[in-house]
C-alpha cells in the first residue's frame, strides 16, 4: 500500500484557521497517513495534534517552520522528526517569535501611512498570540476590511517587497536554523523553494543549504506548479537532497491546496521519510 504523506501544514498556533486537532481530523478525512504539523516557529500545536492523530488513525511527524534570513530574502526552513522538547530548539524559536512583535508593530505603522488605519490591532483579532503574529493576519484584517478581494491579493498589493505593508526583518540565520533543527534529531527541508524571488541565484541557494547542513527540498508544494515540481526534483537529484511535500495549507477555501491534495513525488527523487 502507498501511503500518502503531506508535510507541511498549519493551524490556529501559528497562522491556520483550524485548531490543530482539526487539522487532523480534515487531515484523515481526506486520506492522508503521515502527516506533519509544521507551524510557523511554534510547536505549541502538537501535544493536541498527537492525540487526535492517535484517535484517528493518522502518523503525525512533529514539524515546525522556521523563519530564516537569506542574503536580502526570507526563507522558510521546515523540521521534520523534531524533538519539541529539546531546549536547544526552543530557544532559537522563542528568539524568532520574539522579533514578530516588532516587526508587526511596524507593519501596523506601514499601513496608517499608506492610509489604512487599525491594522495592528485588526491583524491581533485574527490571532492567538501577539508573539505568533504574522503576514497572513494582516492579510485576513485587509480582507475583512475591504481593501482586498482574498489574502493572495493582500499579498500582492500590500505586503510584499516594494508595496506599502512590507517591512524587512532579520529572521534566524541558515546555519543557526539548521543546527536547532539537527539539535533536536530533526530533518532541515527547504520549503516552497518556487516562490522565492532569488533572481538567478537559486544554485547558490541551494548549494549553501545543503552545504551548511539541510537534508532535503520540498518538490512537491502547494505553491509550485506541476513543471516546478520536475524542476526541483532535478534540482533534488543535482544536489544529492532528499525530496518532501507537503500542500502548505493554511484553511479550507483560503490555501494553494488542501489537505492531501498533493501528486506522488516525481520519479528519480529519494523522499523524505525513506528511513521513517
Amino acid at each position: 500500500m502507498t501511503l500518502r504523506y503531506d508535510l507541511h501544514c498549519h493551524s490556529t498556533c501559528s497562522d491556520g484557521v483550524l485548531k490543530p486537532a482539526e487539522v487532523v481530523r480534515r487531515a484523515a478525512a481526506r486520506g492522508v497517513d503521515v502527516l506533519a504539523l509544521t507551524d510557523h516557529d511554534e510547536t505549541s500545536g502538537l501535544a493536541e495534534a498527537r492525540g487526535a492523530a492517535q484517535a484517528a488513525g493518522v502518523r503525525l511527524i512533529d514539524g515546525a517552520e522556521l523563519s530564516v534570513s537569506w542574503r536580502d530574502i526570507t526563507l522558510h526552513v521546515i523540521a521534520l522528526g523534531i524533538d519539541p522538547a529539546c531546549a536547544v530548539l526552543c530557544e532559537g524559536l522563542e528568539t524568532i517569535r520574539s522579533g514578530r512583535v516588532h516587526r508587526a508593530q511596524r507593519m501596523g505603522e506601514e499601513l496608517a501611512a499608506a492610509g489604512i488605519a487599525g491594522a495592528y490591532p485588526g491583524a491581533m483579532k485574527f490571532c492567538a498570540s501577539a508573539r505568533l503574529v504574522s503576514r497572513t493576519h494582516f492579510a485576513r484584517f485587509l480582507v475583512e476590511a475591504g481593501h482586498a478581494r482574498d489574502t493572495r491579493d493582500v499579498f500582492r498589493r500590500y505586503l510584499v517587497r516594494g508595496k506599502p505593508g512590507y517591512v524587512a526583518h532579520q529572521w534566524a540565520t541558515l546555519a543557526h536554523a539548521i543546527g536547532w533543527i539537527h539539535a533536536a534529531g530533526g530533518q532541515a527541508v527547504l520549503a516552497h523553494p518556487g516562490r522565492y524571488e532569488v533572481h538567478g541565484k537559486m544554485r547558490e541557494l541551494l548549494s549553501e543549504f545543503r552545504d551548511t547542513g539541510g537534508d532535503a527540498i520540498e518538490v512537491v508544494s502547494g505553491s509550485h506548479t506541476p513543471a516546478q515540481y520536475t524542476e526541483f526534483a532535478r534540482y533534488a537529484r543535482v544536489f544529492g537532497m532528499l525530496a518532501s511535500s507537503g500542500s502548505d495549507f493554511h484553511g479550507p477555501g483560503e490555501s494553494w491546496a488542501d489537505l492531501g491534495d498533493m501528486p506522488p513525488l516525481p520519479a528519480g527523487v529519494t523522499p523524505v521519510w525513506k528511513d521513517w
